[in-house]
């Protein structure tokens, strides 16, 4: 008798192929796809964050997709709680857990395991927000690297989301994030994990896919699905949903012409925020010694990627 499938990680960068992989290996075994990726769990966020398309979601189960309204938030800690929770589930139905996407702070919890860090303070974010807009996030960060020198290092300056968390933590805590960091952890996994990632001489090429990915984006509505969203009224710019890399461009651009927004500055935007988070996953990914690497740009990448997954059980 054979034991549980073991889990299986697929990651990369934004716009590197790892949807197509996800699939591939979901026609030759038996999976259930969970979904790394700190945008998919919106409900209503559908193209600006590439959500797989109906017929995929047919074809292959997939969970931590349409969680959550974008008025809620999703942290790294909870991301860890419900695969942990999923993956024996997954498991007990006869599949093989499959990990999928890019937002890398979620695959490092996993891997190097949970510190006991405080709960959001709605008000203290408030009071931040606040701060922020009066003094820009620049200054934030310049704040949290006085604090927390060892986190401002690796963050960057206009990365709001983990710059307010970190002086949220630093201000409940009274120590800095990354002392906690260091203390006890949970216990974390060692899954297998797959990167699909450009080479160094392959930065063109990414370039190149990030700027037609989002001018597709542009053909398939993104601009009217932003302002559906708008629309709700319960929406802004200071919630994660809402930062997420696309989204604020949108928004800004529509706050300046709702009717008739600057469609050529929107793909130069996205664009380019589309390749700053590509460049932070790589370096995330590059912090990971246990991947297995596989270059995005190979004519075989696919089978490569393959040859990599191992039998089904």
């Amino acid at each position: 008798m054979t034991g549980p499938l073991a889990p299986l990680c697929i990651a990369g960068p934004t716009g590197c192929g790892k949807t197509a992989a996800a699939l591939a290996i979901a026609r030759a075994q038996r999976v259930e796809i969970i979904s790394v990726d700190s945008a998919l769990v919106y409900r209503g966020m559908d193209i600006g964050t590439a959500k797989p398309t109906r017929e995929e979601l047919a074809e292959v189960p997939h969970h931590l997709i349409d969680l959550l309204e974008p008025t809620d938030s999703y942290s790294a800690a909870q991301f860890v709680r419900d695969t942990l929770k999923l993956v024996p589930e997954i498991q007990a139905r006869g599949a093989r857990p499959l990990l999928v996407g890019g937002t890398m702070l979620y695959f490092k919890a996993l891997f190097d395991g949970l510190s006991e860090l405080p709960q959001a303070d709605p008000a203290l974010r408030a009071q931040l927000d606040a701060d922020a807009a009066r003094e820009g996030w620049p200054a934030m960060h310049a704040r949290l690297a006085q604090l927390d020198p060892e986190t401002a290092a690796r963050l960057a300056p206009l990365d709001s989301q983990r710059i307010q968390r970190a002086l949220e933590v630093c201000l409940l805590s009274g120590e800095p994030m990354s002392a906690l960091y260091r203390r006890q952890r949970s216990q974390g996994v060692d899954w297998p994990l797959i990167s699909l990632e450009p080479s160094d001489a392959a930065r063109a090429w990414l370039h190149q896919r990030l700027a037609q990915r989002f001018a597709a984006m542009l053909a398939q509505g993104f601009v009217d699905e932003v302002r559906r969203l708008r629309a709700r009224g319960d929406l802004h710019l200071g919630l994660p949903s809402m930062r997420c890399v696309g989204y604020r461009q949108a928004w800004e651009l529509l706050d300046a012409n709702e009717a008739a927004p600057d469609l050529a500055a929107l793909q130069e935007l996205g664009t380019a925020a589309t390749r700053q988070l590509a460049k932070r996953q790589i370096t995330w990914l590059r912090s990971m010694p246990a991947r297995h690497v596989v270059p995005a740009e190979a004519p075989d990448a696919l089978a490569q990627v393959m040859a990599r997954v191992g039998p089904s059980a």
